[in-house]
Formats: structure tokens, C-alpha cells, sequence
């Protein structure tokens, strides 16, 4: 019996051995909140600027500050999406998501199909570009991805899909230095974004996937072909309804 309570007395004193002092308990206290912390700070400035920017127009984005920085000028004029043809308007939606009224930031079909081509495709949204441009930066990373994949969702719940288009048309480059489809209008065609032909909408929407090597107002046969096919998409997305979520 007395060994039998020796070793119980000796497995109490082992157990407190391997306790923790108060200090250090304190101490890993003090660092979990002060690491919650700091990780929730930006989370927070970063849901009151999606707030903000859903009625104040973004001053820049990182692409235009840097690209300014490296040509000492940029032209960037912002407009309301009013003062835009609509013709113009849908054939950049045709061209770049034709689906945009259809999903919640991430357009599922179109990830599917990239997947199943070995991801030789894009599979962005306006919505996700629209984040990116916004808020983070361009180049290809894990960490960019992520964050764009968190952020795209609370985009699209505070924002209307129209706000989210108008933003895109005004941060979008559509050549070396020229951002927004007011710029682009101006600089391509000598002519407001309000005058827009069709096809002058469709030869600017098909630039932007390479704007530093295609032009709207220089199109290259291939690029003509692919503009007739963009102003065919417009007035589909137009006819069938798929318009509906950004035109009055």
C-alpha cells in the first residue's frame, strides 16, 4: 500500500512538472491576442474600403501608380457608366464574361472548361479582375489568388453588378498608359465614350486581354474577325437577358 501511494504522489509531482508557469500562460495569452489582432486589422480596413468604394470612386490602383510611375504620366479620366454606349458596355461584358449576370463573382462553367483545357485558358470574371486591379496587384501567385478568391465574394455582396462594371470600364488598361474607357475612347477613336459605335465598342473590348500589343484603332485582321464576333455576342447577351443586371 505504501508504494502503491508513493507512486501516486509521484505522478501528481510529474504532472506539475510539465505544467506551465502562470507567466508563460500569460505571455502565449499576450501573443494570441495581439496575432489576432494584427490579422484582423486589415481584414477590417479592407471590408471599409469595399464599403466605400461602392459609392466612392478608387483614386488608383496599383497597376495605374505603378505603370505613372514608370512613364512619368498616365491617361485616366473616370466616368460614370451612364455616359458610356451601352453597345460599348456589353461588348466588353460579351468579350470578357459573357455570363457576368449569371454568378456571384466566380463563373463555375467557365473554371470546368480552363480545367478540362490544362488551364491554357483564363477563366477570371470581371468580377475577379475588378478585385485585382482594385485591390491587389498583376503577376501570377498563390497568395494573389487567395486573396482575390476572399475578397471577390464580400465585392459582390456590397456592390450592385452595375457598380462593379463601372469600376472595371475606369480602371481597365487598354493600352501603354491608357487607362479607362473614357481615355480609350479618346485616344483610339477621337471620340467620347457616348459616341461609341458597336463595332468601335467591340474593337476596344477585344484589346483587353493584351492591350500592350493589340490596337483598337490599328486592328489586326484577326482582331477584326474577333470584334465582328464580340458585337454578335453583345447583341445576344442584349436579346436574351443576359444584359439585364447592368443597364437600366
Amino acid at each position: 500500500m505504501a508504494r502503491a501511494s508513493t507512486a501516486k504522489k509521484g505522478t501528481g509531482k510529474g504532472r506539475k512538472a510539465k505544467a506551465q508557469p502562470p507567466a508563460v500562460r500569460r505571455a502565449w495569452r499576450w501573443f494570441l491576442r495581439r496575432l489576432a489582432l494584427v490579422c484582423a486589422v486589415p481584414v477590417v480596413l479592407l471590408l471599409l474600403l469595399v464599403l466605400l468604394y461602392s459609392f466612392v470612386d478608387p483614386p488608383t490602383t496599383h497597376t495605374i501608380w505603378s505603370e505613372k510611375r514608370r512613364l512619368g504620366a498616365v491617361d485616366h479620366q473616370w466616368i460614370g457608366i451612364e455616359e458610356v454606349s451601352p453597345a460599348a458596355v456589353r461588348a466588353v461584358v460579351a468579350a470578357e464574361d459573357a455570363n457576368y449576370c449569371l454568378h456571384w463573382g466566380f463563373d463555375v462553367d467557365a473554371i470546368r472548361d480552363a480545367l478540362e483545357d490544362g488551364g491554357t485558358r483564363g477563366a477570371s470574371t470581371i468580377s475577379q479582375q475588378t478585385v485585382k486591379n482594385v485591390f491587389l496587384w498583376q503577376g501570377r501567385s498563390w497568395l494573389r489568388k487567395a486573396l482575390e478568391a476572399l475578397i471577390t465574394p464580400a465585392a459582390e455582396a456590397v456592390w450592385t453588378k452595375r457598380r462593379m462594371l463601372e469600376i472595371y470600364l475606369n480602371i481597365a488598361e487598354f493600352d501603354e498608359g491608357v487607362f479607362g474607357i473614357e481615355a480609350a475612347s479618346h485616344h483610339y477613336f477621337g471620340v467620347p465614350p457616348g459616341k461609341l459605335t458597336p463595332m468601335q465598342g467591340a474593337l476596344l473590348a477585344g484589346v483587353l486581354p493584351n492591350p500592350k500589343e493589340r490596337s483598337a484603332s490599328r486592328p489586326s485582321g484577326t482582331q477584326r474577325k474577333r470584334a465582328a464576333r464580340i458585337a454578335d455576342g453583345a447583341a445576344t447577351i442584349a436579346a436574351d437577358g443576359r444584359a439585364a443586371c447592368f443597364e437600366d
